[in-house]
């Protein structure tokens, strides 16, 4: 069977570990990294892969065989231009999370993935591929938490000054950067994946931090978010990046290997949860995957809760960012069908963090804008 040509545009942080995965999956050839910096040819260098400055130079260089897909890590706000030309050139696109930096800019892209049907675009929110996640979709599904009545959530964690140095001095500007945007928007859809849209939003500010001593730290540093779900559900969420805390994703499941995962039990990070699942049968932590219930006995606050764990049936060594690239090489060889976060998609966890910031700014509960009502627009 022949390989898949792809393409990395974008040598930061995130590309270099998307190019792993394409180069360990047997389907795929990682035939160029595009980037303009001057650094980025040594990067290539080291995946030994050619390098371009930009996806027309090496669309217009002969012999080089043409891309079937890219992964887009550029920047936030330079994700959908680039994505645009992708689809202009007859490439299938995995594009990194959030989808665009605004609403109006992500639009664009629905837009022409509708009149591009045969191409697709999987956006980057690979943390449904998660194991742990996986497993918790599973519980849930199952039915055995009964009725789910509320969700409480946190993303908390210390960022060093140098994550906010040049060249990725962007992510402390207002509007670009931002522990919502770049952070939150991950646990938005995953929350959606796991629960349903939310519907409404209500937000409380962090006490800045950065911005008190650095006056060009314009971007939001943390917040305590209400949330309410279409399903009834609602839930509570605190999001910081000024703490040193071991309640997040990352250090909860090791999944970042530039963030130390906290030692535990082997079943996940030894802190506990950073989401805890409230049911009308039972309750469930994650990562971890405790199951808290009175099954087996009378439901009531004076007996002992029984406990059932399901982190053993976790793989822990599985990589996300290559399952997640097994599910896109899939489907772009007919053996899946349906993208798993399509563009439309990106774009309900985009609206959620916007609703988010206005209520920030606004002091008031915030409805969340209709995905479908917009695209109508």
């Amino acid at each position: 069977m022949p390989v898949l040509n792809i393409i990395i545009i974008g040598a930061g942080l995130i590309g270099p570990r998307h190019a792993q995965s394409v180069l360990r999956h047997p389907s795929t050839n990682l035939l160029a990294l595009i980037d303009p910096s001057p650094t980025a040819s040594t990067t290539a260098a080291t995946l030994n892969t050619l390098y371009f400055p930009s996806l027309s130079a090496l669309l217009s260089t002969p012999d080089i065989p043409h891309p079937d897909a890219a992964i887009i890590c550029t920047p936030n706000h330079t994700h959908v231009p680039i994505a645009l030309s992708c689809l202009d050139a007859n490439i299938h696109i995995l594009l990194e999370k959030p989808i665009s930096d605004s609403i109006s800019t992500a639009l664009p892209l629905l837009h022409a993935s509708k009149n591009h049907p045969e191409l697709k675009v999987l956006i980057g929110h690979h943390r449904r591929f998660n194991p742990y996640i996986t497993q918790t979709k599973k519980i849930l599904t199952s039915g055995s938490l009964g009725t789910i009545l509320a969700i409480s959530g946190l993303w908390t964690i210390y960022k060093p000054t140098s994550y906010f140095s040049a060249p990725t001095s962007w992510r402390k500007e207002k509007g670009m950067g931002g522990v919502l945007g770049i952070n939150f928007i991950h646990d938005v859809d995953l929350l959606h994946y796991l629960f349903g849209p939310i519907t409404r939003v209500y937000a409380e500010r962090t006490t800045p931090q950065r911005g008190r001593d650095d006056p060009q730290h314009t971007a939001e540093e943390g917040a305590a978010v209400t949330l309410r779900f279409g399903s009834g559900v609602v839930g509570t969420f605190v999001v910081c990046d000024g703490t040193p805390a071991p309640w997040s994703f990352e250090v909860g499941t090791g999944e970042n290997p530039l963030i130390p995962m906290v030692p535990g039990n082997g079943n996940g990070g030894g802190a506990g949860g950073f989401y805890r699942v409230l049911g009308t049968r039972g309750a469930l932590s994650v990562p971890d995957l405790k199951r808290w219930s009175y099954d087996g006995g009378e439901r009531s606050w004076s007996e002992r809760l029984r406990v059932d764990e399901f982190g053993g049936e976790v793989d822990r060594e599985a990589v996300p960012f290559d399952l997640q690239l097994g599910h896109f090489v899939d489907v772009l060889e007919g053996r899946e069908s349906v993208v798993r976060c399509d563009a439309v998609e990106g774009l309900r966890a985009l609206v959620v963090v916007d609703a988010v910031k206005r209520a920030l700014e606004g002091g008031v509960p915030v409805e969340v804008q209709d995905v479908e009502d917009l695209l109508r627009e």
